[in-house]
């Protein structure tokens, strides 16, 4: 979890309507999570924090880069993630976090960490399968694309002789629709 209290939001002492929070996120905050898949990161959060009389809506939007190694060739790139959020907070009788679009805080509490939530939203926003930017637009040159390019299977070239393969029995039967 969150070791520091940048994440904590005391919602008791706010006033009722929105509030804006903004984080920047970086390894270190993944460190906390012990999630080593991105060499580097730079990602802005926004939240707006809506306190109303019986519940809380938190809205939290991300975007910015990571830094991961590309999946076929291994080269390291930035990747630009982005993506949004929704949470609901209510009051309840014990904690309860089972719906990912729910939370449910028991009275009495005083504050909430909102750590968790950004770290799912951002790895979440990542694909599972990272390519290289210049792989797809063919601009990389690199020696693992050379080495897959030469072992691709090579399409086998249609034999325009199929004509003269065909069984003279068939001929035959062939030649009957036609002499009608």
């Amino acid at each position: 979890m969150s070791k520091t209290k940048e994440f904590l939001i005391p919602f008791v002492g706010l006033k009722l309507g929105k509030h804006h929070f903004e984080y920047q996120i970086n390894n270190k905050f993944f460190a906390d999570f012990d999630y080593d898949e991105f060499q580097n990161s730079d990602i802005k959060v926004d939240l707006v924090f809506e306190k109303k009389n019986t519940m809380l809506e938190l809205s939290f939007k991300h975007k910015g880069t990571v830094n991961v190694p590309c999946d076929l060739t291994g080269e390291e790139f930035d990747l630009p993630v982005k993506g949004k959020m929704n949470l609901i907070v209510r009051f309840g009788e014990t904690f309860n976090n089972d719906n990912e679009e729910l939370l449910i805080l028991p009275h009495g509490e005083f504050e909430m960490d909102v750590a968790q939530y950004i770290y799912e939203m951002i790895v979440l926003s990542v694909p599972q399968k990272r390519i290289h930017p210049g792989v797809k637009d063919g601009t990389l040159k690199t020696e693992t694309l050379a080495k897959l390019e030469e072992l691709a299977v090579k399409e086998q070239k249609e034999e325009s002789n199929k004509e003269e393969d065909i069984d003279p029995r068939w001929e035959k039967l062939k030649q009957l629709l036609t002499d009608k």
